[in-house]
């Protein structure tokens, strides 16, 4: 069975609990996920354990749920991503992206939490993704194309979408919360921490921000026609910036001081839409 055909089993499953088809698709990054209990609540918000899905890969990382959420306000959020240091592989890392664009979803939003490679970011910050590196080895193109998901050679040079960054802005401002810093992110493989020349490299390449997601789930995404919207909270200065050892529980306690300020702008940014 080819890929296609796992991610319209996929789709035909969550069509069963989907109000409507999904416009906007939120994926919620480490220490992020509260925006989903967000949307819970109302009599027509069904929330589906992604170990139900057919061929869902399993977040197996604190800090991510495993659930999707499907409002009837026309968004779909997604608690617990997969990473390629999970074992997984590109193709399985970008499947749960494949499936919520196939199920309808134009716009993707993507959260993720990050090392800031800059001495002046704060942790909490809030930076939009302007570009990315993906310094991970992988691509979840490789190999056959097949053109009912997309083209051969996706073009690249907007895969962050000005006009979504442009929208998100304005959410930021009519939610005080200034305007946001836009930069550069970095994925790399992990689960460890990038080393202190590590970090002088991926900064030297240009990079503002540095993690373990989201490049991937972008290539994906863009691949099959959506627009991308990247927010990044930034969780840490990254090693041989920060003056002590990193921890996961770092990041997580980061997403959550940041949570209320996320909310009010992803809200912001789904009403500008």
């Amino acid at each position: 069975m080819s890929a296609y055909d796992d991610i319209q089993k996929a789709v035909e499953f969550l069509k069963l609990f989907a109000p409507a088809p999904p416009k906007v698709a939120v994926v919620l990054g480490s220490g992020l996920g509260a925006f989903a209990d967000s949307l819970g609540g109302g009599p027509k918000t069904t929330v589906v354990p992604t170990r139900d899905i057919p061929c869902w890969p399993t977040s197996t990382v604190e800090g991510h749920a495993g659930t999707l959420v499907l409002s009837p306000k026309g968004v779909v959020a997604l608690a617990g991503r997969v990473h390629l240091y999970e074992g997984y592989t590109a193709e399985q890392v970008v499947f749960p992206i494949r499936v919520l664009v196939a199920l309808g979803a134009r716009t993707v939003i993507l959260t993720n939490a990050s090392g800031g490679l800059d001495a002046r970011f704060k942790a909490g910050e809030l930076v939009l993704i302007s570009d990315h590196l993906n310094l991970t080895g992988a691509n979840p193109l490789r190999g056959p194309n097949d053109a009912r998901l997309g083209v051969r050679f996706p073009d690249m040079t907007d895969a962050y979408d000005h006009e979504l960054r442009a929208a998100a802005q304005r959410a930021a401002e009519k939610a005080n919360l200034g305007k946001l810093r836009e930069g550069v992110y970095a994925q790399l493989t992990g689960p460890s921490y990038e080393t202190p020349a590590e970090v002088r490299m991926v900064k030297q390449l240009g990079a503002d921000l540095v993690g373990m997601s989201t490049a991937l789930e972008t290539i994906a995404a863009v691949h099959m026609g959506a627009r991308v919207l990247a927010i990044s909270c930034v969780s840490n200065l990254a090693a041989g910036i920060a003056t002590h050892k990193l921890t996961h529980d770092e990041v997580l306690e980061a997403g959550e001081q940041a949570a209320p300020r996320f909310a009010r702008l992803l809200a912001g940014v789904i009403d500008e839409l």
